[in-house]
């Protein structure tokens, strides 16, 4: 059994150092070779694949094993050239000495990429990468940096945006302050951060991919959401104008209210608008209606109902909006007075109202979803029948 020790050499650092011409084989010819190769370039780590080379195969030898020793090199042309240039020398080897197996010595990367060519000849039972000691942390910086810059992924993710700021960063600086620069740039790249981080991307995706089909398959949802965005919007738009009426009222929590107060009942509009066009939907293409469409109007009114009545309590108490007064009524010859509802039992109303259609809406989905299953187990028995 005779085993072949080689030093591979993909870009002919060897030949373009001492001018001479691979495959070099033989103890004395390798080791004469780390002379010429020290000589040309002393700080060259093929010196150390080298003495690597030699170092294997005098183990090999003490184990009273038939070693060959060898170097071979590639050419300089291209990788392809390169790459068949050192097929053909292993065919020789091979063929000369009859190989059986090989141990690959390398000290690249660039090397490493050769060791499928010498696995197509010959069985590898090892590969030994040699990494200087003095250059251990610096090399494997190298190697992590040139992965990094060939995943495209990661060069757009992280290189993009730093060229950006590198670039934007000046002329904001030289157009504004040095801080008002710094603070917009801060502020785009936390922006950036928070869309990668909830995937902002694959959410737009999805919904755009969702309305795409909609709008292909014709369902009634498509228009609904489009007037739900609507109403939305004008929920904004009036929230905006009651903060915008209020006086300096010196702190945050008030203009929050009155927004809330104003937006809501066109958001919870909105909200039910959607939920009608999804309830049509489900109800055109024949499918069974899933619980949560049906409970969902309830749902979206009685939060509704509670989140107005706690921004009108607040409001109320700073008499920023007049109190809920139910008019006189008359039954027969009796006449109830006008009754005038206070702060707390305004809010009482409003948290009662939403407790009790959150209940009928609990009990009314579980009538129908029941209905549902006994009219389906119906159809099968009859169909069984």
């Amino acid at each position: 059994m005779t085993s072949l020790v080689v030093c591979l050499d993909r870009n002919d650092d060897v030949g373009r150092k001492t001018g001479l011409s691979t495959p070099i084989v033989g103890w004395e010819a390798v080791r004469a070779l780390v002379t010429d190769v020290g000589l040309a370039d002393p700080e060259d780590s093929g010196v150390n694949a080298l003495l690597e080379t030699l170092s294997v195969a005098q183990q090999l030898r003490d184990d009273n094993e038939d070693v060959v020793v060898a170097v071979v090199s590639g050419e300089r042309e291209s990788m392809v050239s390169a790459d068949r240039a050192v097929a053909r020398q292993l065919d020789d080897l091979a063929a000369e000495y009859d190989l059986d197996s090989a141990v690959v010595v390398l000290d690249s990367t660039d090397d490493e990429q050769l060791v499928p060519v010498v696995e197509s000849r010959l069985r590898v039972d090892s590969v030994d990468r040699v990494v200087v000691r003095q250059a251990r942390d610096i090399e494997s910086t190298y190697y992590l940096l040139k992965q990094f810059l060939g995943d495209e992924e990661l060069r757009q993710t992280i290189l993009v945006p730093v060229g950006l700021t590198l670039l934007v960063f000046p002329i904001l600086a030289s157009v504004t302050t040095l801080a008002q620069g710094a603070a917009a740039i801060t502020t785009v790249i936390g922006l950036f951060l928070l869309y990668k981080g909830f995937n902002i991307d694959e959410i737009v995706t999805a919904l755009a991919i969702k309305a795409r089909e909609s709008i292909y398959s014709g369902q009634v949802s498509v228009v609904t959401y489009v007037v739900a965005a609507g109403l939305t919007l004008i929920g904004l738009f009036v929230g905006g104008l009651g903060v915008s009426g209020l006086d300096d009222t010196g702190g945050v929590l008030l203009p929050t209210m009155q927004f809330v107060n104003d937006s809501v009942p066109w958001i919870a509009m909105a909200a039910l608008v959607a939920s009608a066009g999804r309830l049509l939907d489900e109800t055109i293409e024949d499918e069974p209606l899933r619980r949560s469409y049906l409970n969902l109007p309830f749902v979206v009114v009685s939060v509704g109902l509670v989140v107005r009545g706690f921004s009108a309590y607040f409001l109320e108490q700073q008499d920023l909006i007049e109190p809920i007064v139910v008019p006189p009524i008359s039954i027969g010859t009796t006449t109830i007075e006008a009754i005038s509802l206070s702060a707390s039992q305004r809010l009482a109303l409003y948290v009662s109202v939403a407790f009790i259609l959150s209940i009928v809406g609990v009990r009314l989905t579980s009538h129908l979803a029941t209905a549902a299953i006994e009219d389906s187990e119906f159809t099968e028995h009859t169909d069984s029948d």
